[in-house]
């Protein structure tokens, strides 16, 4: 068993609520799903949250796995598997939990393949008792991992924006809609929340200052600090991979206009040159261009220049507009919304073969981002007379609606892995 410290520093910058505040439902399910059971791990029962039942979640929201019961069998050690009582299980997981009077928890774990009849990875994690979820979900990623050669997303943030009426609230939550946590609350609008590379701060746009304003604040601080309040409309934030500059929409030389600035609001510097409105934009993973919205054409489209600016090379040209691109992860293509003149569809697009997959069908779907493994994308859509948050497979296959308890969620955006 591999001994490892598991750091939740950046993870837990303020203490998790026992009760999630998104309801998930999960509409279809992977082409092949792997057989798995988690065997609720010894000791778990004395704390405030089922460790295994946190795993089982993740696993089954993931659309790859299905959760099988351990229909009262509760092997706990290695020794105590009998990998012919478990027929129909392609994977087994099983651990304990000791409680130490330090307030501390050690966790073991242990995952075998029952198949071939071998373990397969183990950890023991040692950490605070409130961060339990934390333990379940890094668990959660290995298995996923193990199982698919992806790094799993369970332990990565989402952020947005919940708006109750006049009320806005800038919202950072885990994937699962655990932990919600206020960033930011006013009466005035607030848009565009944009992560940092390193998960350590927010970008985003209010409109408390009577025009648009772009902010950086700390997740763990809080502390805030104007980007950019330039006459005009200062929105559209988008942080480059090394996180030293950010990419801005400002109309302070006229129309809507992309520039660069770093993250202390200064070296600010111009790099579209057109008459139209060029907005919305995004960073390659390698930092080398950047992805946008412009009208340029006569109808909002997506287009990719250089960092450094110059030619803008038109990429999409179906339906009757599109807009809010987002680079994948990989580089090798990118998400964005797609109007075919009725709808607002989440489609992507590679950019070898410049084929386009449309991978929703409710017809109200936008701000598309991708997880950081670049398996699911988060988007906002109607559900019920309201604003709630949607994810959906890169493949299309896999939808899931996550239901606030209150408000209209807006502008969602997956954050980065935590280091």
């Amino acid at each position: 068993m591999i001994l490892r410290f598991l750091s939740l520093a950046m993870l837990l910058f303020v203490t998790l609520p026992a009760h999630a505040t998104l309801n998930i439902e999960i509409i279809g399910a992977g082409e092949h799903q792997i057989p798995i059971s988690i065997v609720p791990f010894a000791g778990e029962g004395k704390l405030a949250q089922s460790i295994s039942a946190v795993i089982v979640n993740d696993l089954k929201r993931s659309g790859l796995f299905r959760p099988v019961d351990p229909a009262g069998r509760a092997p706990h050690e290695p020794q105590e598997v009998k990998f012919s009582e478990w027929a129909g299980v392609d994977a087994l997981a099983i651990g304990s939990v000791v409680q130490g009077a330090d307030g501390r928890v050690d966790v073991k774990f242990r995952l075998f393949d029952t198949l071939k009849q071998i373990e397969l990875t183990g950890q023991a994690v040692s950490a605070k008792s409130d961060q339990i979820r934390a333990i379940a979900h890094h668990i959660a990623d290995l298995i996923y991992e193990k199982f698919t050669g992806d790094a799993g997303v369970f332990s990565t943030r989402i952020a947005y924006i919940n708006r109750e009426g006049k009320a806005n609230r800038l919202v950072v939550a885990d994937s699962d809609g655990y932990g919600e946590q206020t960033v930011l609350s006013l009466n005035d609008s607030i848009m565009s929340p944009a992560w940092s590379p390193d998960g350590s701060h927010l970008a985003y746009v209010t409109f408390e200052q009577g025009h648009a304003v772009t902010y950086v604040q700390s997740l763990l601080m809080r502390q805030r600090m104007v980007l950019a309040a330039f006459p005009g409309s200062n929105s559209a934030p988008a942080w480059s991979p090394d996180g030293k500059q950010l990419a801005i929409v400002l109309t302070r030389d006229g129309s809507s206009q992309i520039y660069l600035i770093r993250p202390d609001g200064s070296g600010l510097k111009r790099i579209t040159f057109s008459d139209a409105i060029d907005t919305e934009p995004s960073f390659s993973p390698d930092g080398q261009f950047l992805l946008f919205t412009s009208d340029r054409g006569g109808s909002a489209q997506v287009y990719r220049m250089s960092v450094d600016g110059g030619y803008a090379e038109r990429l999409t040209f179906e339906g009757t507009n599109n807009f809010s691109p987002r680079y994948s992860p990989d580089g090798k293509g990118f998400v964005f919304m797609h109007s075919n003149g009725k709808q607002f569809l989440i489609a992507t697009q590679d950019f070898e073969t410049r084929q386009m997959q449309i991978l929703t069908d409710v017809g109200w779907e936008k701000k598309p981002s991708f997880a950081p493994n670049g398996k699911l994308v988060l988007f906002a859509t109607e559900a019920q007379g309201r604003g709630i948050l949607a994810t959906v497979s890169s493949d299309g296959r896999v939808k899931q609606k996550m239901f606030p308890q209150r408000g209209d969620i807006r502008e969602p955006t997956w954050g980065p892995f935590l280091k």
